[in-house]
């Protein structure tokens, strides 16, 4: 079950949690559709090799990751969008394209949108996939930021492209 190292992880902390099961969804728009999420609350991991390191980019729901953006703020030398044969292996535990925003679980970075994270500060929760295309899983924000402890940067520009799900 997908869900079973994240929730471990999340049990072992004493986090409280809400696992919300929807229909099937392949796109952060469909899933807010489904669970009735506002998109500024639906994190999308997005992954993305930099300098040929795979890490994660967290963005809301509504909008894509400005790879240019993420380039000059971290120095780096390339940043693209990675592919599925590029991160499928790592995320054994996950259906491909449904891995949650844990990046300490998998060994790799986080970077999360400062607009997400300005949106959530308040003691808000945050939305994210389960490890599968039928799982949510809701939690304060706070608790996400102190377990994962990503790097909060300007890394969201303009609304990502509607596609049905």
């Amino acid at each position: 079950m997908p869900l079973s190292m994240l929730r471990e992880f999340l049990d072992r902390n004493r986090i409280r949690y809400t696992v919300v099961s929807h229909s099937v969804a392949y796109t952060a728009q469909g899933i807010a559709a489904l669970t009735h999420t506002p998109g500024r609350e639906l994190a999308k991991t997005v992954m993305v090799m930099v300098d040929g390191r795979l890490t994660m980019a967290v963005v809301p729901a509504s909008f894509r990751v400005d790879l240019y953006r993420l380039k000059k703020y971290l120095g780096a030398e390339t940043v693209e969008l990675a592919s599925e044969n590029e991160f499928r292996d790592h995320f054994a535990d996950c259906e491909t394209g449904s891995m949650p925003p844990f990046g300490n679980l998998y060994g790799m970075d986080v970077f999360v949108d400062q607009t997400l994270a300005e949106n959530l500060a308040k003691d808000k929760e945050i939305a994210f996939n389960a490890g599968s295309h039928r799982e949510l899983v809701r939690m304060r924000f706070a608790d996400f930021r102190d377990l994962v402890k990503p790097a909060i940067i300007p890394l969201a520009a303009g609304r990502a492209a509607v596609r049905a799900a």
